[in-house]
């Protein structure tokens, strides 16, 4: 898959999150290695969430992994934890915000 695919995918994936119930900032950028590599980031702000292809400096957790798990985590075929447990996803940042993730996967 390419990056504009692979961010297409997760986007319209994202895009069905109920983050209405979120009344904090939240950041989060993704930086995806391999075939398909590149960057983006979700932001949770005023109860909306956002996701865009550009690099987030000011983010409350940096995710780093394969399209192929990315994938897998937001189709929740695989565990985000237990994707950080087994080393397949990297994470750099607040984890306790971190952890958030899940409530964008639906």
């Amino acid at each position: 898959m390419t990056y504009e695919e692979i961010f297409k995918t997760i986007k319209d994936k994202f895009s069905g999150a109920d983050v209405s119930g979120i009344t904090e900032h939240l950041a989060f950028q993704f930086n995806i290695t391999g075939e398909g590599s590149g960057a983006f980031y979700a932001e949770v702000k005023d109860g909306q969430l956002f996701v865009e292809p550009y690099e987030y400096y000011d983010r409350d957790a940096l995710f780093t992994c394969s399209a192929e798990t990315l994938l897998k985590i937001v189709n929740r075929k695989l565990d985000p934890v237990f994707a950080f447990t087994i080393g397949k996803l990297k994470v750099d940042g607040s984890i306790e915000k971190a952890l958030k993730i899940k409530e964008f996967i639906q």
